[in-house]
């Protein structure tokens, strides 16, 4: 079978020539005689990996000297937890809540301080971001978090929040090197990988200096202490190596292909074909308001359940899989991350043109 064009929310579509590197690589990688995934951490081959990882990411989101990049386990859900563990020292912090994910971190930092909501587009099925330019920022605040792009919901902060001077943390699950960012804005900033960098299991963390202290809350288990990866390289404990080394190529595949800001360019041109189309279709409907758009996953409906289940099983049938939106939205959604052709992004309107033709 060929391979299909895979809208996943993730885990998501990677780069073929990475896939194709990978392949090459399985039995032999660089003449070690073994594959990476039976390689110990310990070893000099592994360590270049991670080394070349971790710089080939500073360079593409130039990342300040004062900030640690740690390639952590538990995914971006175990962060709920991590960040007030170790951030929450007046035990406040402020939560905009955007989506499923972002009201998860607030719910589960309940448990370790006092989490207040300063915003929330929860009225609207979470259909827009929230303004955010004067918000009612707790004086005693840790920390101010956002979710910066919603996968379920398809919104996007295109402006930072002013959090007033507190430390901003965002997840950045589902944009992750979509676009430059200034790392400097951020206090942490962090991302599972298995949307728009590799393959599950692991989540990427690039924390400021100073947030990694001895003095987290009592009790913080060992593994959910930032100082404890920061001090040994991300390597306390066996890594999930073989991603690590999966993202380190997708770093190169990115950096071959011009960097964030060509990557930011061809996504824009993306998902422009997308929501043209959607806008002018007099059967599918974009759920999101214009200016809150996602580049990365655009949910659209067309308001009859039968004939959206009908659309996701005649669209895998020609190839265009994992179109199902999120139970919580219903309708369909195309994740279209880095990895996602322009081709692909044309099949799937071109696919939506004549299915608008035949059911109209």
């Amino acid at each position: 079978m060929s391979r299909v064009y895979n809208f996943s929310a993730g885990p998501a579509v990677l780069p073929e020539p990475v896939l194709e590197e990978l392949a090459a690589e399985m039995m032999d990688y660089n003449g070690t005689g073994m594959s990476v995934m039976e390689m110990s951490h310990r070893s000099a081959a592994f360590q270049k990996i991670i080394d070349d990882a971790e710089q080939d990411l500073r360079d593409l989101m130039n990342i300040p000297d004062n900030y640690k990049v740690l390639f952590l386990q538990g995914g971006a859900s175990q962060q709920f937890a991590m960040i007030p563990l170790n951030l929450m020292k007046n035990k406040v912090a402020d939560f905009i809540v955007t989506g499923q994910w972002a009201k998860k971190a607030y719910q589960e930092a309940q448990k370790y301080g006092k989490a207040n909501k300063i915003a929330s587009s929860e009225d609207k099925t979470f259909s827009y971001i929230p303004d955010c330019s004067d918000l009612p920022v707790s004086p005693d605040a840790d920390y101010v978090y956002i979710c910066e792009n919603n996968t379920i919901y398809g919104t996007k902060f295109k402006q930072l929040p002013d959090t007033k001077g507190k430390d901003l943390v965002a997840d950045v699950s589902s944009c992750f090197l979509s676009e430059p960012v200034d790392v400097s804005k951020y206090a942490i900033i962090y991302g599972g990988v298995q949307k728009n960098i590799g393959p599950a299991g692991m989540v990427i963390v690039i924390i400021r200096e100073d947030l990694i202290r001895e003095d987290v809350l009592p009790g913080t288990p060992t593994m959910l202490t930032y100082k404890t990866h920061a001090d040994a390289g991300s390597l306390y404990n066996t890594p999930n190596s073989y991603c690590i080394y999966v993202c380190g190529k997708v770093f190169k595949w990115l950096k071959g292909l011009g960097g964030l800001e060509a990557m930011k360019r061809m996504n824009e041109e993306k998902a422009a074909i997308l929501y043209d189309y959607l806008d002018q279709s007099r059967l599918f409907k974009g759920t999101v308001v214009k200016e809150d758009r996602s580049l990365m996953n655009v949910p659209f409906v067309i308001g009859d359940k039968d004939m959206e289940a009908k659309f996701v099983k005649e669209a895998a049938e020609h190839g265009l899989v994992n179109l199902k939106g999120h139970r919580t939205v219903g309708g369909m959604r195309a994740s279209i991350y880095n990895a996602m052709p322009k081709a692909g992004v044309e099949a799937l309107v071109a696919f939506m043109k004549k299915f608008e033709e035949e059911n109209i």
